[in-house]
């Protein structure tokens, strides 16, 4: 009976070190599963900052090229003898949820000259912007009447990528240093997207 006794205690004993460690199991995954709550939070708090930089640094970025072009667009514009009297920047229009956007507009009475510019110029790139100047007269009615070039102005680039640029019929500008130059050849013919 003794013996009964003893193994009852003994099997209790061990039924209650299984529950105490299985609770401290428990209380060590919960804990293990917030630290780990903890960390994928502030994992995607640190991506969020990251994306708001790298977003801010293009932004800066692309202002910096803008700037750098349209600062000697035209005297480049009017050494091709296209005659632009002025420039500015950032041509915006929205309607109906739909947005439209020229980074650089130079005109003058008869002629206007959208440009697109990016830091990195991509043939994807140059597609959506002649895309885009197909419908420039639908979202700039104002220029009716007027021809229309297009321009792509960059950093850097491929030489395939500028020159299916230019097989678009797209003036192709590259920002360079403290200015920018018209890579097109001297008989180079724009095409005309108005």
């Amino acid at each position: 009976m003794e013996q009964l006794v003893e193994l009852t205690r003994s099997i209790r004993e061990i039924r209650d070190s299984q529950r105490a460690k299985t609770l401290e199991t428990d209380r060590q995954m919960q804990e293990t599963d917030r630290r780990m709550q903890e960390t994928d939070r502030r994992m995607q708090e640190t991506d969020r900052r990251l994306k708001r930089a790298e977003n801010l640094f293009t932004t800066q970025w692309g202002k910096l090229v803008e700037s750098l072009v349209e600062g000697d667009l035209i005297r480049l514009l009017q050494a091709r003898g296209v005659e632009v009297e002025g420039t500015g920047q950032r041509a915006r229009k929205r309607r109906n949820g739909e947005h439209f956007e020229i980074d650089i507009l130079a005109t003058n009475g008869s002629q206007v000259v959208a440009v697109e510019v990016k830091t990195t110029l991509r043939p994807e790139a140059v597609g959506h912007f002649v895309e885009k100047l197909s419908r420039f007269l639908e979202w700039y009615p104002e220029y009716r009447g007027r021809t229309v070039y297009g321009a792509v102005a960059y950093l850097e680039g491929a030489d395939s990528v500028t020159a299916y640029a230019e097989r678009q019929g797209l003036f192709v500008i590259r920002a360079t240093g403290n200015s920018a130059s018209i890579l097109n050849a001297e008989d180079f013919e724009p095409r005309s997207f108005g």
